[in-house]
């Protein structure tokens, strides 16, 4: 449910971001198409800002410049401005500046100033006075020539003026599309998300690396992009001055008087043959120039003059018509009229070409034709290629250097606390008071002093570590001392029980030594290791005093009998073992079960500590491993305790005496494995059995 949700966030995160940069970029367009003296560039930065804040509004104020930027590349240099407008009006939206009417003018303020204040100085800064844009250039000149006698104040007053009504038109458009968008179409105004995509597979550092990687790569592939234009621009711009410069140099050889006689009589004229030597000169002194000619333009074409690179190419005779290329319509009435052109670049009849036009004019100022240089593209294409070569090796040099070294600060900085922390975590044990305080001085030996939010995380780490430790160490004392109650309780209960019979004595602590003895000698050889573990045997031993608790509804008449019970009697004395099962589920069934472990063994103990190995048991008969395994246990140590203590009907029995009946009901009485046990441990059994008859 939550990745749902977190993908339907992220869909209309990028809708948002998609719709705000086709505002900007549909309303550039309709400024520019209908010649309007604003810009409307902005408008989907502030919508998006006032709808989702920060992040998007950056993204899309950037990224409206980038894309932009490829139709004229200058416009990536005022990218700045829509990223300080998204600022800006995320902040101001934040504080509901556009839900109140008069504080909109604020905002708006503010973000003319970004835009007029900060583009004029742009735009100053890297073309000069009033160059860069032409929607305030001749208001500029207007307040530059009436009463600001400075070039940058002039075009500041003129900016400020300019996109005064473009920030009013665009905050109310925004704020317009921001009150008819529903909300539920809008994501969460955060910057960042808490419930961030997961990329499998990576460690923190690689996901630094990826995230560094992706901010070089765009940052290069725009410095690239701006980079190249400009080279490109600059080397056209240095051909077109060279073009130009060539066509002038070799204007002077041009008599304008004699242009309609070289025309009519051509080279039968030995000034034409000496004009044309000097053209072939000029032509032959650079590889770079592809072609030198002059035309005279008409309206029925351009007529030869001189062609110096094709003399004896089909129509560049002089007085030849060269008809017009298609790329040369738009220029064909500046031409006829004799005005001066800017160099362009044309492909079409003779191939890819920078051609300048320089016009020559008569004494009486008409012009009478034109000198025009070609210089072939491909050289200056070849000289940006080489250029851009250069530059991506460069990059690529860079991104590797600012890669590394961004990794490497990452690392300090964050990855190797956060990693430190997260390798202490995975350490972390909490098992023994011993185990806490290594684990604790794990913590502390860190020593992380970012001076940030890590320092933080890792200060509440290392309180949580000694809270827990503390936690837990009072939990366990608290356990400890419920557990020597419980356990106190048990004894006493199993005291009452046992007072009542005169002839037991130490009857359930004796039978608790000896049930603990079987136990651990069964671990240590191996008996039934898929059964005894230490719980079981924690459960065990706690629960033997009770393994007689039912006697507490027997009659003292026939608990303390001196002889021998009848066979009623027997039969009474037996339901010792039902009540005792009964007794305990009873307590059972009032506790929570994850408690009760000790109580379920104890309630199998009393129930059937008198079941016997061959099925002739009481109380139900059972047999073999039908019995329970604390049962079986208990069995061992009821009788054997019984063998060798004084009753008030019998003495008690010598140890050896005691110890063979033991071996004797192996297999019929007893268990086996349970006997072997018992056997094994003689010497501790005997010490308890002596220390009983010293008493």
């Amino acid at each position: 449910m939550v990745k749902n949700n977190q993908m339907k966030n992220d869909i209309k995160l990028l809708c948002l971001i998609l719709g705000g940069l086709a505002v900007n970029l549909g309303g550039a367009w309709l400024a520019k198409a209908f010649s309007l003296p604003i810009y409307l560039d902005c408008i989907g930065t502030i919508a998006v800002a006032i709808m989702g804040g920060y992040f998007p509004a950056i993204i899309v104020g950037f990224l409206s410049n980038f894309i932009s930027g490829f139709s004229e590349y200058s416009n990536a240099y005022y990218s700045v401005i829509n990223v300080l407008i998204a600022t800006f009006a995320s902040a101001f939206a934040s504080k509901k500046y556009f839900k109140i009417s008069w504080k909109v003018i604020i905002p708006i303020a503010v973000l003319t100033l970004c835009g007029g204040g900060l583009g004029s100085f742009i735009t100053y800064g890297i073309y000069g006075s009033s160059i860069g844009e032409e929607i305030s250039s001749s208001l500029a000149y207007k307040i530059y020539d009436g009463f600001i006698h400075n070039e940058y104040l002039a075009e500041l007053l003129a900016s400020l003026i300019i996109d005064l009504p473009d920030k009013i038109i665009s905050v109310v458009a925004a704020m317009g599309l921001a009150k008819i968008i529903p909300d539920k179409l809008l994501p969460p105004r955060t910057i960042l998300s808490f419930k961030q995509a997961k990329i499998t597979g990576l460690s923190l550092s690689g996901k630094v690396a990826i995230v560094l990687s992706t901010a070089i790569v765009a940052v290069a592939a725009v410095v690239s992009y701006v980079s190249f234009k400009q080279f490109e621009d600059s080397n056209l711009e240095q051909e077109s001055r060279y073009a130009r410069d060539i066509a002038e140099f070799a204007a002077q050889y041009i008599n304008p008087d004699m242009v309609d006689t070289y025309i009519k009589y051509g080279d039968d004229k030995a000034a034409y043959r000496m004009t044309e030597k000097k053209l072939e000169l000029v032509w032959g002194s650079s590889p770079r120039i592809e072609y030198l000619y002059v035309y005279q333009i008409q309206e029925d074409g351009c007529h030869v003059v001189f062609d110096i690179d094709t003399p004896d190419m089909e129509g560049a005779d002089p007085g030849d018509l060269v008809a017009f290329d298609e790329s040369f319509s738009e220029y064909i009435p500046a031409l006829l009229a004799g005005e001066e052109i800017e160099p362009l670049v044309t492909n079409d009849t003779y191939g890819w070409l920078l051609t300048a036009y320089v016009p020559v004019y008569d004494s009486e100022g008409n012009c009478k034709c034109y000198v025009a240089t070609d210089i072939a593209m491909p050289d200056l294409v070849a000289n940006v290629k080489i250029f851009a070569f250069k530059m991506v090796s460069l990059l690529l040099g860079f991104f590797g250097a600012i890669l590394a070294t961004g990794i490497y600060l990452a690392n300090r900085v964050v990855v190797d606390p956060i990693k430190s922390m997260s390798g202490v975590t995975r350490e972390v044990d909490y098992s023994t008071p011993d185990a806490r305080i290594r684990t604790i001085e794990k913590v502390k030996s860190l020593g992380i002093a970012t001076g940030d939010e890590i320092e933080d995380l890792y200060r509440a780490f290392y309180r949580s570590a000694k809270n827990t430790n503390n936690y837990i160490s009072d939990a366990e004392r608290k356990a400890d001392t419920i557990e020597k109650l419980q356990t106190g309780m048990i004894n006493i209960m199993a005291d009452l029980v046992e007072s009542r019979d005169q002839s037991t004595g130490n009857h359930i602590k004796n039978t608790a030594a000896y049930v603990e003895i079987i136990v651990n000698k069964m671990m240590e050889e191996g008996i039934y290791k898929e059964q005894l573990s230490e719980g079981f045997k924690r459960d065990v031993i706690a629960s033997a005093p009770l393994h007689d608790i039912g006697k507490i509804v027997i009659s003292d008449v026939i608990l303390n009998k001196p002889g021998k019970l009848d066979d009623d009697e027997f039969e009474k004395m037996k339901t010792h073992t039902t009540a005792g099962d009964q007794i305990i589920d009873s307590v059972i069934h009032s506790v929570d079960e994850a408690d009760s472990g000790y109580l379920m063994e104890a309630e199998e103990m009393a129930h059937y500590h008198h079941e016997k190995w061959n099925g002739t048991g009481y109380p139900v008969g059972l047999k073999g491993e039908e019995i329970p395994l604390s049962a079986r246990i208990m069995a061992v140590a009821d009788v054997f305790d019984a063998l060798v203590s004084k009753r008030s009907y019998k003495d008690g029995m010598p140890f050896e005496k005691a110890m063979g009946i033991i071996k004797e009901g192996s297999g019929s009485h007893f268990d086996p494995n349970i006997v072997k046990a018992f056997v094994d441990s003689e010497e501790e059994v005997r010490k308890i059995a002596e220390d009983r008859n010293n008493r």
